[in-house]
């Protein structure tokens, strides 16, 4: 039975993660949802979603706020896993991190050329992070790529105090908050293939790039006490 995964970027459930959900399953703030969201902008039962012919199709029920995928007002609309599905406050990215890869591996070359990349299989796994690609030539021509996988994040520090508990959580969601509206107008094409950000949009990215560097510098090198 084909299942799908959504993580709640945004909204009173952020950080959520729904894994797993057996379609065909509804979406909406009424408690008969597979997957319920406690945000009083989404409808009772504001949305479907259902497989047909191997697709994963969304469908809107009427809501009274809408639905957006990748920023476009949708009525119904495949799915593929990256997407990001708004539905009141909430934001909601679609897929699993291997999901999200694996699409990442095959997409259209971004010089515009006609074909999607061919990937063997063992390559398609090492995208998906889960087992190594052979060794390139040279190691340090190929750095080792970004993902957000549970097994390769770093541990967040044990025993905190409250108050550090506190202020660390006070910088997740200052610069969580920063990387939201720089998303929040994005621009995608129909296919989802590529996403445009405007400039004030992408200086706010650089700008949570650049404070996260700062903390990190701030860290390593802290003030002599005096």
């Amino acid at each position: 039975m084909r299942s799908v995964t959504f993580l709640v970027l945004e909204g009173v459930d952020k950080g959520r993660v729904y894994k797993d959900l057996p379609i065909p399953v509804t979406i909406g703030r009424e408690e008969g949802n597979g997957l319920r969201l406690n945000d009083e902008r989404v409808s009772r039962y504001h949305a479907k979603i259902q497989i047909e012919d191997q697709d994963i199709i969304l469908t809107d029920l009427d809501s009274t706020n809408g639905t957006r995928v990748n920023g476009a007002a949708v009525q119904i609309r495949r799915l593929r896993p990256g997407d990001q599905v708004s539905i009141g406050r909430s934001m909601l990215l679609f897929g699993t991190m291997e999901e999200i890869a694996a699409r990442r591996a095959t997409s259209v070359p971004a010089n515009g050329g006609a074909h999607a990349q061919t990937i063997r299989a063992d390559e398609l796994a090492a995208a998906a992070g889960r087992v190594p690609a052979a060794a390139p030539l040279d190691p340090e021509a190929t750095p080792k790529q970004w993902s957000a996988f549970d097994d390769d994040l770093p541990p967040l520090p044990n025993k905190l105090t409250p108050a550090q508990s506190a202020r660390l959580s006070e910088i997740f969601d200052y610069l969580h908050r920063g990387l939201t509206n720089a998303v929040e107008n994005i621009d995608a094409n129909e296919d989802g293939t590529e996403v445009k950000l405007g400039f004030n949009e992408w200086q706010t990215v650089q700008a949570v790039q650049m404070l996260l560097a700062r903390y990190g510098r701030t860290i390593s090198e802290p003030e002599p006490m005096r």
